[in-house]
């Protein structure tokens, strides 16, 4: 890695930046015009690429609400808009005193316009891909991504294609893509299949990719840090000191972890003061997980991964390079849930009234048991970020719920059940 650093210094333009604005390879740091050529990756040796800037907003500088308030940090100063962001942050007291920590708020994903944090990258990266001037957008997905891509595809007037793991995503992400007109293709395959398909078809030039991937999706996706410190710090003064989130490709972890960089290097956030990013992902699909236990530098690729949690189920995380060092740069962790231990945390969130699909519960779930191990510490603020609404897997909802009681068409039956 060149700079991924809590401390790493400002940076100065390069030739090749425009507006002050430039791509950068994570890996050997080779710097790239921002919109004079599709690349996802670098030139040079494949690694990660990263917007970079020039200038680094101050907390001042932020004005307005949702995605587009922070402008000052993103590559332009409005984008493809439905609008998305501004999503709250839950207080949920009988959660926060069965798990004992400090404080405890729950940043809900769900509230964007699709149902998921995907709008945020979408937002943004749509946007591009118009600078750009291509035609045809795509994603791999295990179905919120699809969601996402669709609706902002069809907001631009683009075509849209969404590439679907056959059989393993939820009705009600496949039902919202089909609605706003994209493109279906169902893969016999998993998620990092149908990925590395949509890979092949960017590289010859037959679509542009949306998957995170595309280092401009995270930079909408890095909003959520900043909404997260702004409202913590409104509501008590202090940043908190950990965010727990679930990890499927790992975009959300890298994300913050950006946002959190360019705080620092604006000076607006001391390193001490950072979150320390904690990521969750199912035991049937964590590489993450074990690339942290083992302290490796790389993930190693599961091929065969399975969960409930649908919209985590993935086996080899095309971020982990960035979110690796924001686990170890921010003093986090990551752990693994079972499917089980997920499930109960849906019902947990489910009676504070937050409505979240599977994957999201798992960011609680991973709390709790980190709670349990004496990891996380009972003076602890936590921020835990669900990443999807209820409404995203309803079966898993109904499965997770109580079922209806029959009874008969009569007041005295219903009495009769209710005593």
């Amino acid at each position: 890695m060149t700079d991924l650093v809590l401390d790493a210094p400002a940076q100065s333009a390069p030739p090749a930046a425009a507006a002050g604005t430039w791509l950068e390879c994570i890996a050997c740091g080779e710097q790239f015009a921002p919109f004079d050529a599709i690349r996802y990756t670098c030139d040079d040796c494949d690694g990660l690429l990263e917007a970079r800037y020039a200038d680094l907003p101050t907390f001042e500088d932020f004005s307005g609400e949702g995605v587009w308030r922070y402008s000052a940090a993103l590559p332009f100063e409005e984008g493809v808009s439905l609008p998305e962001g501004n999503t709250p942050l839950h207080e949920v007291p009988r959660l926060r005193e069965s798990v004992g920590v400090n404080r405890l708020r729950v940043k809900h994903e769900g509230m964007n316009p699709t149902g998921s944090f995907k709008d945020r990258g979408m937002t943004v990266g749509v946007r591009v891909a118009r600078e750009l001037g291509v035609e045809r957008l795509a994603c791999a997905s295990t179905g919120n991504t699809s969601a996402a891509l669709a609706a902002y595809g069809a907001r631009a007037g683009m075509e849209t294609l969404v590439l679907l793991p056959s059989g393993k995503v939820a009705a009600g992400k496949i039902a919202q893509a089909s609605l706003h007109d994209a493109r279906i293709l169902e893969v016999d395959g998993n998620f990092d299949a149908c990925l590395d398909i949509v890979q092949a078809l960017a590289a010859d030039g037959d679509v542009y990719l949306l998957n995170s991937l595309n280092p401009f999706r995270l930079e909408g996706q890095k909003t959520i840090g900043f909404e997260i410190l702004e409202r913590f710090y409104a509501d008590y003064g202090a940043f908190p000191d950990r965010i727990v989130l679930p990890v499927g490709n790992a975009g959300n972890t890298a994300a913050l972890f950006k946002a959190f960089r360019e705080l620092v290097t604006a000076g607006e956030l001391a390193p001490g003061e950072v979150p320390a990013l904690t990521g969750v992902q199912a035991e049937g699909a964590a590489p993450m997980v074990e690339a942290v236990e083992s302290g490796a530098d790389e993930v190693e690729r599961w091929d065969e991964v399975e969960t409930r949690a649908t919209a985590i189920r993935i086996g080899n995380p095309v971020n982990a390079p960035k979110a690796l060092p924001g686990i170890r740069e921010t003093g986090g962790t990551a752990v693994a849930v079972s499917d089980a231990e997920i499930t109960d945390a849906q019902r947990a969130l489910a009676g504070e009234g937050v409505g979240v699909e599977p994957a999201s519960a798992a960011s609680v779930a991973g709390l709790r048991k980190l709670r349990e191990r004496g990891v996380v510490a009972v003076d602890e603020d936590v921020v835990c970020l669900t990443t999807g609404h209820l409404l995203k897997d309803p079966d898993a909802a109904f499965a997770a719920g109580e079922d209806p009681e029959p009874v008969a068409n009569d007041v005295e039956a219903v009495r009769a059940l209710l005593e």
